[in-house]
């Protein structure tokens, strides 16, 4: 069920959004060098790699560390970065990461490949055995700013309380968040 959910919504989200997508791709093109998409290596369902595309929003050469970890990320933007990162439009392309079946549009968001502590809790919680999401309940309440253990700690309450009704309110109130740009960095 949640599967054919996430199938059709895809769909849906590709055929609306395929103007924007298509505006943001000629945007990261012309303001700077390098390729549209980065593709990011991603703990996946069963803490299996694989590539997560974003519309890149850092330079090329970039450590591929999470953007908190970097000493100065504002240098590393490019020109349309930051106005990526803070509408969430550097996340579009993860549609094809849905429809491939990588990634669930609600679950826990995928760890970095590097990020060794959140994935170790994870497993121990049995959270690893979730596909990951295009957003999460993490997401909704502190996204980057939670503490591993805490984020891990809302990742196990979503596993407890998944549901198709749990996920379309997660989704509802990530659009709410994304629109009022809570809970984003650069």
């Amino acid at each position: 069920m949640k599967r054919m959910f996430d199938l059709m919504l895809a769909i849906l989200a590709c055929a609306m959004l395929l103007v924007p997508i298509l505006l943001v791709a000629v945007l990261v093109r012309l303001t700077s060098i390098g390729p549209i998409l980065y593709w990011s290596d991603r703990v996946g369902r069963n803490n299996e790699i694989f590539k997560m595309p974003k519309f890149r929003s850092m330079q090329v050469g970039t450590p591929a560390v999470a953007t908190h970890l970097l000493s100065n990320p504002d240098v590393c933007l490019t020109p349309v970065g930051s106005i990526l990162r803070k509408s969430s439009l550097d996340e579009l392309p993860q549609l094809w990461s849905i429809l491939k079946g990588d990634m669930s549009f609600v679950g826990p968001r995928p760890a970095l490949f590097n990020q060794h502590d959140l994935m170790e809790l994870r497993t121990r919680a049995g959270v690893h055995r979730l596909t990951p999401g295009l957003t999460g309940w993490a997401q909704i309440n502190g996204r980057d700013e939670l503490p591993i253990r805490q984020k891990v700690a809302l990742d196990i309450e979503y596993m407890h309380r998944q549901s198709l009704i749990f996920d379309i309110k997660i989704i509802f109130m990530t659009a709410f968040k994304v629109l009022k740009r809570d809970n984003v960095t650069h």
